[in-house]
């Protein structure tokens, strides 16, 4: 009998953007980029799939997940086909791309990441209707329909979903590209784990929720849209495996070893 890994059946989505409150908390970028890693790279020995939304930015913290898996298939000396993540890329990200660059990129992270495109309503697209059109910068509106539907086809493809940092400020979509992804989770009942102790939109969460008795945001944007939305909200909410104590350490930690520790305590708990 072939061994199986405990969580190879999981897709664990990602959600992690720059915090504004890094330096007033005594972290640096690196920090938030660390722990991202330790949770990617146990997730990925436990056997779970990842899932991200983000864009194509050279040095974003796409291309770092993407380096990570790389380097990470590298040294276990994987020897399977299996593919480390998912990136659902939404229309207004990938529309400006031409089919020869739709085509590099793909090739370029064969057997490290499946970039699936996806249509304005979150569908995935199939690659030979990509090569059919026209690319052009997107609007506005595009941003905030194409963003929902990714967030939303993510939250219904994944297991699971870790969130971290976040900026309130300068955002493109109807709210924070952290709060819509914790809510397009939520909305469809799926554990979500909260690393608050970063800052951020993800801290914002933690707070509202009453898992952290301070705010960490420094920010002037408290009142961004969509918080009102967790306001009602408690930690049972979350529906993650860990209890109240246990989700209020994963949401005040910086410290990665005890992160990955609950967040893998949760997710065995509600696959077990």
């Amino acid at each position: 009998m072939s061994y199986e890994e405990p969580l190879s059946k999981q897709a664990v989505a990602i959600s992690i953007s720059e915090s504004p409150d890094m330096s007033l908390l005594g972290l640096g970028n690196e920090h938030l980029v660390d722990a991202m890693a330790e949770v990617a790279r146990h997730l990925l020995a436990m056997g779970a799939r990842l899932m991200y939304g983000g864009d194509l930015r050279p040095g974003g913290f796409t291309e770092i997940l993407f380096e990570l898996i790389a380097r990470y298939r590298r040294d276990a000396d994987l020897g399977d086909e299996r593919v480390g993540v998912t990136n659902l890329l939404a229309w207004p990200v990938h529309v400006s791309l031409t089919p020869e660059r739709v085509k590099e990129l793909s090739d370029s992270l064969q057997g490290v990441a499946e970039l699936l495109y996806l249509t304005m309503d979150g569908n995935v697209m199939p690659a030979d209707d990509h090569a059919r059109l026209v690319p052009h910068d997107a609007a506005d509106d595009e941003w905030t329909d194409g963003l929902t539907a990714m967030r939303e086809t993510m939250a219904e493809m994944s297991s699971a979903r870790v969130v971290l940092g976040g900026k309130t400020d300068g955002f493109k979509g109807r709210m924070p590209g952290i709060a819509e992804e914790a809510l397009s989770t939520l909305r469809v009942g799926k554990p979500l784990f909260l690393l608050g102790g970063f800052g951020g939109c993800a801290g914002d969460i933690a707070t509202t929720i009453g898992l952290t008795t301070s705010l960490h945001s420094t920010s002037t944007n408290l009142l961004w849209p969509g918080r009102d939305e967790f306001r009602n909200l408690t930690a049972d909410a979350l529906n993650n495996g860990l209890d109240l104590a246990e989700n209020a350490k994963l949401a005040a930690t910086i410290h990665s070893d005890e992160a990955v520790t609950l967040i893998l305590r949760g997710l065995l708990r509600t696959t077990g």
